[in-house]
């Protein structure tokens, strides 16, 4: 059940985030290990972006990788909510006092990040290949000759020689979701606890209680996260050649020597803004789905198997 219901919050997010995903994949492709000012720059702004791209892709090019978007939601988050909660449950991510310890909801939130990766990884492969395709006119990045999920998954199938190749880049997932989980679970909890005891503007436990710490959750993960996601981008998406090795980096850390040395530290962040953009509602329509179905669970199954028992 735990599985479920952060799968399912997950996927009530996806999809009207991912939009910003595709803008966010665009940004963080374009100019790729070359120094500003050497490349043509197709998107301006986070909102160019999403007008360029709709005006010469249509509604479905905003929507590309939607179904190895939400397919990847499914096992990222049915791992790592679903992980966090069954410990969350247990109290495994508190003090003795009874307070959200800090370091115990670091290493629990990193942890199921790195499950939720390894799980997730063969369907962000394909959903990051998918959002790069564009059409010639707006291309960044290298285009994968790839016509859906099935497509892009036989196509890392056999660049990786076999069943491997569907977890080509998960090296470089696995930091980035180590990161980002600890950072957005670990801010979640403790300003929803802060928020519930100081009671600032009469907040408690409840719906505006969450909204506002998974806003601040979603800041911190797009300031902590952000340069690893770039990292993470250009290594699943890059092509291969033809005995499977990558066309520009041949390792995670290559990927960071080449980017540094190309395109410097604003490299790192490029495509920041769609990134909170696309991050900040995302971790706030996440946490509130997944608080209020858990609330819900709690509510009328817990509930009734208590009563059930008593009868």
């Amino acid at each position: 059940m735990e599985f479920l219901i952060g799968a399912t919050s997950a996927i009530c997010a996806g999809f009207f985030t991912n939009p910003l995903e595709v803008v966010k994949t665009r940004f963080q492709l374009q100019g790729e290990l070359q120094k500003r000012g050497n490349y043509k720059v197709h998107y301006r702004s986070f909102v160019h972006a999403f007008y360029i791209i709709g005006r010469t892709e249509g509604l479905v090019g905003l929507q590309k990788g939607l179904i190895p978007a939400l397919g990847h939601q499914v096992l990222l988050n049915g791992v790592r909510l679903g992980g966090y909660q069954l410990a969350e449950d247990r109290h495994l991510n508190l003090r003795p006092d009874g307070q959200v310890s800090m370091w115990r909801t670091m290493i629990i939130g990193a942890v199921m990040g790195i499950a939720g990766s390894i799980s997730g990884s063969p369907l962000l492969l394909a959903k990051i290949r998918l959002q790069s395709q564009a059409a010639a006119s707006i291309a960044v990045g290298h285009q994968h000759k790839i016509y859906g999920m099935g497509s892009a998954l036989k196509e890392a199938y056999r660049e990786g020689g076999g069943i491997l190749g569907l977890w080509r880049g998960c090296g470089a997932s696995m930091p980035r979701l180590a990161v980002g989980s600890a950072s957005q679970l670990t801010t979640f909890y403790l300003a929803k606890e802060f928020l519930a005891q100081n009671q600032y503007y009469r907040i408690k436990e409840g719906l505006l209680n969450t909204f506002l710490a998974s806003m601040l959750g979603g800041v911190v993960v797009a300031i902590f996260m952000g340069p690893l996601d770039v990292i993470s981008t250009r290594v699943y998406n890059q092509g291969v050649d033809k005995s499977g090795k990558g066309l520009l980096y041949s390792s995670y850390f290559d990927c960071v020597r080449k980017m540094w040395r190309s395109e410097g530290f604003s490299g790192f962040y490029k495509g920041i803004v769609p990134c909170y953009v696309r991050i900040g509602p995302h971790t706030v329509l996440c946490f509130v789905f997944w608080d209020t179905f858990k609330k819900l669970h709690e509510r009328y199954l817990v509930e009734d198997t208590k009563s059930d028992s008593l009868t």
